[in-house]
């Protein structure tokens, strides 16, 4: 059996967002058709390491735990885990590990760093600036979305139509980063591109979903259930084949590996092309979470998209298995 530690929780504000995706992951994996010995790790608000009783186990006791598997499946969304922190662990333990590499993770979770990446490989964004703490946001026109830079779940994003209110919003982004990104709002259709990078080094993206919104797709909008959704999008040839160019021009740029989710806008405002909104390398998880509904869609069922992660993970290859370099002269 394939020993895998799920790990869930964190101290990030995603918190109960990761729970319910390790809970899938283990629930999935043990659906699997074939068997998985499931390993349950809990990374509490705190940030102390607990097993699948709770017990706190310390970070020393839960570097053991995963060297004591084969594989470690990080559900941890947002800060100090989707970031690249946890796979930058795993590399130190030298525990294979699902999904991005440290550094993709981090470029990935930083909407500033995605941005300028995105736009040197000639994928267009929305024009934005980038502030800290106290910063005067200067003079704009029209409406703007003010979001942190590295918070997930959309988390602290504010749509602001009225100059008067734009302090508030940055007020409200700065309690999750120091530093926030203004963005013109773009009015046009939103859409999703899901991702799966496999260990050969070949993509596979599965059908596009729309997110059918009125103002921005915030936290409270993903998670109160009143969502609508329509999969697969209804899309222009053409449009179709430039987001799918698009996503994978940035997912190649960032090193992303694994599951990963790329959210575009489709702007009415007669301009042509797709705008990146932002790229979640760790998306959600569960059965009803978007990545995962876009590849059931294709027809690849939720504990056989756990199980293919795994033996992508255990296949992939890493930096301490590499062959020293050898030197001459």
């Amino acid at each position: 059996m394939t020993r895998v530690a799920v790990v869930g929780g964190g101290r990030a504000a995603e918190h109960d967002v990761s729970l319910a995706s390790a809970a899938a992951v283990a629930e999935g994996l043990r659906a699997a058709r074939e068997q998985f010995d499931v390993v349950p790790l809990t990374v509490g608000r705190d940030g102390v390491w607990r097993d699948e009783e709770l017990r706190p186990l310390g970070l020393a006791g839960a570097v053991r735990v995963l060297q004591s598997c084969d594989v470690a499946f990080p559900a941890l969304h947002g800060t100090l885990g989707e970031d690249g922190t946890l796979a930058a662990l795993c590399e130190l333990a030298e525990v294979p590990y699902v999904g991005s590499g440290t550094a993709a993770g981090a470029a990935a979770m930083d909407k500033w760093v995605t941005k300028l990446v995105a736009e040197a490989v000639g994928v267009r964004t929305a024009r934005g600036r980038l502030l800290r703490a106290g910063e005067d946001p200067g003079s704009w026109t029209g409406p703007v979305v003010v979001k942190p830079v590295t918070a997930g779940s959309s988390l602290g994003v504010s749509l602001v139509r009225d100059p008067a209110d734009l302090p508030a919003a940055l007020a409200v982004a700065s309690a999750f980063d120091e530093r926030v990104l203004v963005e013109e709002f773009v009015v046009g259709r939103e859409v999703c591109v899901a991702v799966l990078g496999r260990a050969d080094g070949s993509r596979t993206v599965a059908p596009v979903e729309e997110v059918l919104r009125d103002g921005v797709f915030d936290h409270e909008a993903k998670y109160s259930g009143r969502a609508r959704f329509v999969l697969p999008a209804v899309l222009d040839e053409a449009v179709h084949a430039a987001l799918v160019a698009a996503a994978l021009r940035v997912h190649d740029a960032l090193g992303c590996r694994g599951l990963v989710r790329l959210d575009f806008f489709l702007p009415s405002d007669g301009e042509e092309g797709v705008v990146l909104n932002e790229v979640n390398s760790t998306p959600g998880l569960t059965e009803h979470s978007a990545a995962p509904l876009m590849f059931a869609a294709a027809g690849v069922p939720h504990p056989e998209l756990l199980a293919g992660l795994v033996h992508d993970a255990l296949a992939t290859p890493r930096s301490w298995t590499a062959e020293p370099l050898g030197w001459a002269g």
